[in-house]
């Protein structure tokens, strides 16, 4: 029996336009004949496995067990003629795969939509409940500007017993998949944090990070990670780093990924870390910001263990020895001892020369600096 011999599903749910179609199931635009209001109905295509029907039965049972304004709301299911099917909110609005295939998105836009993902994520991990398949044709933008995770139809209870397919397989879109589910390991809640991470990554560039056929694409995160370019903006390198680690371990959980992405400091932190980068202020790897829940770099002591002009004159002098004659113009900027902290200087010593170096190299490095100041002037 075919969808088309049934417009109206128990006399209430009448279709009309196909919207969408999926591994299992088609999505129809639909009207609601009791309430008179706009619905989703997901109806389940002829299949002969057994363990199809359970898959959807089962996405049924998740969605009732979930409300969280991130996920698509489940409003009603039944089963007609064997068939199963889903009622849920209809939704107006692209695919996040859509946008991507357009033209990259936005940092600030990316960091919205990851927020409000890791949001629902994080939701549904809290419920123990793991999605196994974040991907971009997965995430609905609304046109109320809300983002919606869909599609749990692979989903399942963390730690449970029953799978609906066997040892050792994987399931899920193998662009997209983690590396333990490649390896037929658990899959827990990390997984959908390494999916996120390749998405965000994705919607940031442009290019999927895994591409080539489905079985190249799933066995190459095992033992090559993601390419996170010179294109993607300082601040999310940490963090999509993070999220793409091959031990699930050394992920963040998604509450720690909705915290870092709604730091409302996190954009101009990254102005300010990409401005550094761009008028060469900094290293690439000294603009790095790191998100809150990033272990924190410690901050060097002041005093004799921050980097100061004593250790670069004593390096400079070094290198005039070894090399043992000057090869190249040095252009150095003069020591300022005006602004430098009093380190109590003996007397008798150069002014140009920082405390602390030794008396046998004093008069050379004032001689050097005489020197390159006389070529400044």
């Amino acid at each position: 029996m075919t969808v088309d011999k049934l417009p109206v599903l128990d006399d209430r749910y009448a279709l009309d336009e196909l919207i969408g179609r999926g591994g299992m199931a088609d999505v129809y635009r639909a009207t609601d004949r009791l309430l008179l209001r706009p619905v989703a109905v997901k109806v389940l295509r002829e299949v002969t496995e057994e363990a199809g029907r359970e898959r959807f039965v089962a996405e049924a049972r998740t969605l009732a067990s979930l409300n969280h304004p991130g996920l698509i709301t489940l409003l009603d299911a039944g089963i007609l003629a064997d068939r199963p099917y889903l009622v849920m909110e209809l939704v107006t609005g692209p695919t996040l795969s859509a946008c991507i295939a357009e033209s990259p998105l936005e940092p600030d836009r990316v960091q919205i939509i990851g927020h409000q993902l890791a949001r629902a994520l994080a939701y549904a991990h809290d419920q123990g409940v793991v999605h196994r398949d974040v991907k971009p044709s997965n995430v609905l933008l609304c046109d109320d500007d809300r983002v919606l995770l869909a599609d749990f139809g692979i989903a399942r209870l963390a730690g449970a017993a029953q799978h609906h397919t066997r040892t050792g397989a994987a399931i899920g879109s193998p662009a997209y998949l983690a590396p333990e589910q490649v390896a037929g390991e658990y899959v827990g809640p990390a997984a959908d944090v390494f999916s996120l991470g390749l998405v965000l990554l994705e919607a940031l560039t442009g290019v999927r990070a895994y591409t080539g056929s489905a079985i190249e694409a799933a066995l190459a995160r095992l033992h090559v990670p993601p390419a996170i370019g010179p294109d993607v903006p300082p601040p999310w390198r940490s963090l999509l780093g993070r999220m793409t680690q091959r031990d699930p371990e050394l992920r963040p959980s998604a509450e720690e990924v909705a915290t870092d992405l709604g730091d409302p400091a996190r954009s101009a932190a990254g102005a300010l870390a990409q401005a550094s980068i761009t008028t060469g202020e900094l290293p690439v790897g000294e603009g790095e910001s790191r998100m809150r829940s990033a272990p924190e770099r410690p901050e060097p002591p002041s005093g004799e263990d921050r980097p100061s002009r004593r250790r670069i004159w004593a390096a400079a002098l070094a290198g005039l020895l070894a090399v043992g004659a000057l090869v190249a113009v040095l252009v150095v900027s003069p020591f300022d001892s005006a602004s430098a902290p009093d380190r109590g200087q003996p007397s008798g010593v150069p002014s140009a020369v920082p405390a602390g170096v030794p008396p046998r190299l004093q008069q050379p490095l004032a001689d050097l600096h005489d020197a390159v100041e006389g070529h400044h002037s």
